[in-house]
C-alpha cells in the first residue's frame, strides 16, 4: 500500500475515534463551508491529553475532504523563531482557501502579537487558521474590534461519563471494566486511551493503571517542571480538595511560595477560582496515583500535611465558613470504602444553617416528635431550655421554614434534672464515671440529635451539613475530654463512625425507640494527632475506655480490643513507623493484646510481638518470600519500594504482590498470637489535667 493510502486510512481511524466535541466541530465544520458569519480564526485551548490535536486533526481532514490545502505546523519544532515559521507556512500565504493548523502553539507563545498583528494578515485569500495551544489566548483577541468578529475561543474540556464510556467501547474495553477507567481518567481522553491499553484486571481484582501508564500521564498532561519546589507543590494540588496560598505555605513552607502558587495559577490544567486553585480532574487522579505508586511515604506525608492545613484552617475560619472548611477536610477520604454512600463532601448551597431562633422552637419540638416521638420531643424541650445555644436550624435558600436540626451539648457534671429528663444523657454519665470520669476543668460533648423528618438520618445534604458543624465543633474547641454522638440508625452508620474513631458504648431506650451512643476519649489522642492518624485511615485508639469486648479468635470481625480494620490498619502504620520511635509510640495497637496494659513498657512488648510474628512466618517457601519483603521494605528500611524490590532482585510488580501477601499473612499471624493472649481485666483510664 502507498503512503497516501496508509495516510489516508490512519486519518479516517482517528476521525472516527473522536468522541463528542459536537460544538467545537460544528463550528470549524462552518468555517470550512465558508459561511459568512464564521470566523477565520480559531484558537483551541485546554490542558494536554485533553484531545486539541484530534480537533487539528478533524479539521484537516475535513479541510482535505472540501479541496482546501492544508498546511499542519508543529510548533515545538520552530523554536519560537518567527522566520521558521514563514517558511512552515508559506503555502498558506500564496495559495487562496488553504486551512493553517498549528499544533502545540504554547511553545512558541511569545509570537502571539507578531502572528496577530502582522503575519496572519499575509495569508492568501480565503485562508483559516486554526491554533491549538495549552495557554489561553491573549485578551487582545477579544478587545480589538476588528479580530473580535473574526477570532472564536474554543476551550476543550473533559469528557462526559457518557463520551468516556463511548470512548473506551471503541477502544474495545468490556462494559463491565469501564467504570473504573471513567473514575481514573476524569474526562481525559489521554488517559482513557492509555489506560484501555492496560491488561485488564483478574476476575474481581480493582483495575489499577501500570506504572507505565502513570510516568507517561505525567510526561504528557504535566511536563517538565522548573524545580522539586514546584513538584512538591503539585502533589499538594493533587491531594487539598482547593488550594490557596496559605495552605501551600503551611505544607511547604516558606519554599517561596508566592512564587510557586503564582505559577500554578498560570498552569492550564489548573483553574483558578474564587475559591481557590482546583485542577483538573485528569491531572490530579494521575498525580495522586503516581506519587502513591512510586513514593508511597512521601504520598503518606504529603497527605498528613495537608490534612493538618486543613485543621488549622478550620479553626481559623469564622462561625459560618467552618463547615466549608470541614468539607474540604473530608475530601481527603473521599474514595475510602463506604465513604461515597454516606457522606457527599461537595458544598450544599442549597440549605442555609442558623443559630436557633425564638420562633423556630415550636418546629423544632414538631420535628423531633415526627422523627423520633414524643419521648426524644420531650428531651428537645428540656435541652432548649438548658443550653439554646447547643441547637444549628437547618432551612433550605429563600425560605423560612425549618427542615431539620441538629444539638451540640457541652457538659461539663452529671445534673440530676438532666438525668431525669433525658435517659441518653443519664446513659451517658452512668458510662463516663464507670470507665473514664471527667477530671478538674474538664468537659464532655454530645451532638445529642441530628433529626431529618421524612429522611431521618439517612444520607442526604442535611447530614452532611450535620456532621460537618458537628466535627467543626470538635477541631475547635479546646478542653474537651470526651466526646459522644446519638443514631437512631445505627446499622447504617456504624462501620463509618468507627474509622473516625467513635465505637459504640451503649444502647437506650428512649420511648420504645432505641438510640446507640458512640463515644470517643480526646485524652487518650487530640484531635492534631487524630487528624494525622484519620489521613492515614488509622481508627482513634478508644476502645480502652469504652469496655469493648475482646477478639474470639483469628477469624473475629475485631483486633483484640480493635476493630478488624483498625487493627489491620494498625498493623500497617506499625510497620511505617518501625523506625521512627516517637511515631510507633502513638499505634492504636497498644489499646490491643499485643501490648498487655499492665506491661511496664508496652512499646517494646508491641515491637517484640510483631517480631515473633514476622519470624514465625518463614514456615514455608511463601512464607519466606513474606519474611524477606515485609524485612527488606519497613525493618532494614529500604529509602524507596523500587530500592526494596532491587535489593530483593525481583521485578518491581513481583515485588508488590509479594509485599502485599506479606501484609496479610502477619496480620493473621498477629491475630493468632492475640487469640492465645490472657484477656486483661477493663481498664480504667486516670484523668489527664
Amino acid at each position: 500500500m502507498g503512503l497516501t493510502g496508509l495516510a489516508g486510512r490512519l486519518a479516517a481511524a482517528r476521525a472516527g475515534a473522536l468522541v463528542g466535541r459536537e460544538p467545537e466541530r460544528a463550528l470549524l465544520d462552518r468555517m470550512l463551508s465558508g459561511a459568512a458569519d464564521a470566523p477565520l480564526v480559531a484558537y483551541v485551548h485546554g490542558p494536554g491529553g485533553i484531545g486539541k490535536s484530534s480537533l487539528l486533526r478533524y479539521a484537516g481532514r475535513q479541510a482535505e475532504l472540501a479541496g482546501r490545502g492544508v498546511v499542519h505546523i508543529d510548533a515545538r519544532f520552530l523554536d519560537a523563531d518567527p522566520r521558521r515559521l514563514e517558511e512552515a507556512a508559506a503555502l498558506a500565504c500564496s495559495e487562496p482557501g488553504t486551512v493553517l493548523l498549528l499544533d502545540s502553539f504554547e511553545q512558541c507563545q511569545p509570537l502571539e502579537p507578531w502572528l496577530r498583528d502582522t503575519f496572519l494578515l499575509r495569508l492568501a485569500d480565503g485562508a483559516l487558521v486554526v491554533l491549538a495551544s495549552r495557554v489561553a489566548p491573549d485578551v487582545e483577541w477579544s478587545l480589538d474590534p476588528g479580530w473580535a468578529q473574526l477570532f472564536a475561543e474554543l476551550v476543550v474540556r473533559p469528557l462526559d461519563a457518557a463520551q468516556s464510556d463511548a470512548l473506551l467501547a471503541a477502544r474495545g474495553v468490556p462494559a463491565e471494566q469501564r467504570s473504573a477507567y471513567v473514575a481514573f481518567a476524569g474526562g481525559s481522553p489521554l488517559a482513557l486511551s492509555l489506560a484501555a491499553s492496560v491488561p485488564a484486571a483478574a476476575p474481581g481484582a480493582p483495575w489499577e493503571p501500570t506504572g507505565d501508564v502513570l510516568t507517561t500521564l505525567v510526561e504528557r498532561l504535566v511536563g517538565d517542571l522548573p524545580s522539586a519546589a514546584h513538584r512538591r507543590a503539585l502533589e499538594v494540588v493533587a491531594q487539598a480538595y482547593v488550594t490557596r496560598e496559605p495552605l501551600l505555605r503551611s505544607v511547604l513552607g516558606e519554599e517561596d511560595t508566592a512564587t510557586v502558587f503564582a505559577w500554578l495559577r498560570q498552569l492550564p490544567y489548573v483553574e483558578a477560582t474564587p475559591e481557590g486553585l482546583h485542577p483538573h480532574d485528569a491531572v490530579r487522579a494521575t498525580l495522586e496515583a503516581d506519587l502513591r505508586w512510586r513514593d508511597p511515604e512521601r504520598y503518606d506525608d504529603v497527605r498528613v500535611r495537608v490534612s493538618v492545613a486543613c485543621l488549622q484552617a478550620v479553626r481559623c475560619a469564622s462561625e459560618d465558613d467552618a463547615p466549608l472548611r470541614v468539607a474540604e477536610w473530608m475530601f481527603l477520604f473521599r474514595d475510602q470504602d463506604g465513604m461515597e454512600d454516606l457522606y457527599d463532601w461537595r458544598a450544599h448551597p442549597h440549605v442555609e444553617d442558623t443559630p436557633l431562633r425564638p420562633g423556630d422552637v415550636s418546629d423544632v419540638l414538631r420535628m423531633a416528635e415526627e422523627a423520633e416521638g414524643p419521648a426524644s420531643a420531650a428531651a428537645v424541650a428540656h435541652w432548649v431550655r438548658r443550653q439554646p445555644g447547643a441547637f444549628r436550624v437547618f432551612r433550605y435558600a429563600g425560605t423560612s421554614a425549618p427542615v431539620a436540626f441538629m444539638a451540640m451539648l457541652r457538659l461539663e457534671a452529671p445534673l440530676p434534672e438532666d438525668r431525669a429528663e433525658d435517659p441518653v444523657i443519664a446513659a451517658l454519665w452512668n458510662h463516663v464515671e464507670a470507665s473514664a470520669p471527667l477530671g478538674e476543668g474538664e468537659h464532655l460533648g454530645i451532638r445529642r440529635f441530628a433529626v431529618q423528618p421524612g429522611w431521618h438520618q439517612r444520607p442526604s445534604p442535611l447530614m452532611d451539613l450535620i456532621s460537618r458543624r458537628t466535627i467543626a465543633e470538635e477541631m475547635r474547641t479546646r478542653g474537651r475530654a470526651v466526646t459522644f454522638t446519638v443514631f437512631e440508625d445505627a446499622e447504617r452508620w456504624r462501620r463509618y463512625l468507627a474509622k473516625a474513631g467513635l465505637l459504640e458504648v451503649a444502647a437506650v431506650d428512649v420511648g420504645g425507640r432505641e438510640q446507640h451512643l458512640f463515644g470517643r476519649d480526646w485524652r487518650q489522642q487530640s484531635v492534631d494527632q487524630w487528624v494525622q492518624d484519620r489521613v492515614r485511615a488509622v481508627v482513634a485508639p478508644v476502645a480502652a475506655w469504652t469496655g469493648a469486648p475482646a477478639a474470639g479468635g483469628p477469624g473475629d470481625e475485631r483486633g483484640g480490643d480493635l476493630p478488624r480494620a483498625a487493627f489491620e490498619e494498625g498493623v500497617i502504620e506499625a510497620l511505617r513507623t518501625w523506625r521512627a520511635p516517637r511515631e510507633f509510640a502513638t499505634s492504636v495497637l497498644l489499646h490491643s493484646r499485643l501490648a498487655p496494659q499492665d506491661s511496664a513498657d508496652p512499646v517494646a512488648d508491641l515491637r517484640s510481638a510483631i517480631t515473633t510474628a514476622l519470624d514465625a512466618l518463614q514456615v514455608d517457601p511463601a512464607g519466606v518470600k513474606a519474611y524477606d519483603a515485609l524485612t527488606a521494605t519497613y525493618i532494614t528500611a529500604s529509602r524507596t519500594h523500587k530500592a526494596a524490590a532491587r535489593r530483593l532482585g525481583v521485578p518491581y510488580g513481583t515485588y508488590r504482590r509479594h509485599l502485599a501477601l506479606a501484609k496479610e499473612r502477619l496480620i493473621e499471624q498477629l491475630l493468632r498470637q492475640m487469640a492465645t493472649a490472657p484477656v486483661p481485666s477493663p481498664p480504667h483510664s486516670s484523668p489527664e489535667g
